[in-house]
């Protein structure tokens, strides 16, 4: 479905990411306990920013990472509220999308991802999450 922008892409990757990662055995629904399944994902395919051979990142790593990155977002708004501004004109588009949150902050969960993705365990995903979603 390209050409309809990336507020679309966020919405179709994430829930295509949910469904993927579901069928290989990650409890993923959206809760921020789902977190703790996208990092052990994250963990399980990836070494420093090297996807592991055969695994869910081997192929198709950038769609992946964002779609993850999307999940990740969708997960936060879905749960503390907020709203995504993306620019379509923008060529790294894809890793700038921003999440507005109510509260007036703004967080980039595709950056977050890639972060952790190449290696640094600093950039927990569930400790992410957790922060942004407390209530």
């Amino acid at each position: 479905m390209p050409g309809q922008g990336l507020a679309h892409d966020i919405q179709v990757y994430s829930e295509w990411i949910a469904t993927a990662l579901g069928s290989s055995g990650y409890r993923v629904d959206f809760t921020p306990a789902s977190a703790r399944e996208i990092e052990r994902f994250l963990a399980e395919s990836a070494v420093a920013g090297t996807p592991v051979p055969g695994g869910l990142l081997a192929e198709d790593t950038g769609a992946r990472l964002f779609a993850t990155g999307a999940y990740v977002g969708e997960l936060i708004r879905r749960t503390a509220g907020g709203s995504w501004v993306v620019d379509d004109a923008d060529p790294q588009g894809e890793i700038n999308v921003e999440l507005h949150l109510p509260d007036g902050s703004v967080v980039w969960p595709v950056q977050r991802v890639l972060k952790r993705f190449h290696g640094d365990a600093s950039e927990s995903i569930a400790v992410y999450v957790d922060t942004l979603t407390a209530a």
